[in-house]
């Protein structure tokens, strides 16, 4: 007989569409072209406000995140219909197209539209568990100004 309290502690942390249940994370991580520490103050602000929009677009989770002055580390929950390849393309994406129209600054160093650097880094947390990447991103950052819940902003 399954006890139905074990049952709903051992549900609570997975999510579920209407076909299926899971349990998808990744730690991703991006770089600005050049590594150009160019995400500092009201940039940086915008550029966490832009994450976190276009996850909720695609009901991606932020469980972590970080914006350092060249670089971008995420955990994120995704689900099982999104392919990791995705989040990052239109995370990337319209991040890079919108600060470039909101900061003629970026406009200016990123001629070429293309504000972060080719590729990025990811990995799914079944290696490593959740508690050790969370633990990384919060020890990554250099005395950040500004915390906001679980996505932080370095200075």
């Amino acid at each position: 007989m399954i006890d139905e309290r074990m049952y709903l502690d051992w549900t609570m942390s997975y999510r579920k569409t209407a076909h299926s249940v899971y349990d998808l994370k990744y730690h991703v991580v991006w770089v600005t072209k050049y590594r150009k520490p160019v995400l500092r103050g009201e940039i940086a602000l915008r550029t966490r406000e832009l994450i976190r929009q276009t996850c909720a677009t695609m009901e991606v989770y932020i469980l972590s995140g970080h914006v350092s002055s060249d670089h971008i580390h995420l955990l994120v929950s995704v689900p099982p219909n999104v392919a990791v390849s995705v989040v990052v393309q239109r995370l990337k994406g319209r991040s890079s197209r919108r600060l470039q129209e909101e900061f003629g600054e970026l406009k200016r160093q990123y001629w070429g539209r293309h504000m972060w650097a080719r590729g990025y880094f990811a990995v799914s947390t079944g290696n490593v568990t959740d508690e050790i990447i969370k633990q990384y991103i919060e020890s990554h950052k250099d005395m950040p100004t500004d915390h906001d819940g679980n996505f932080e902003i370095d200075e």
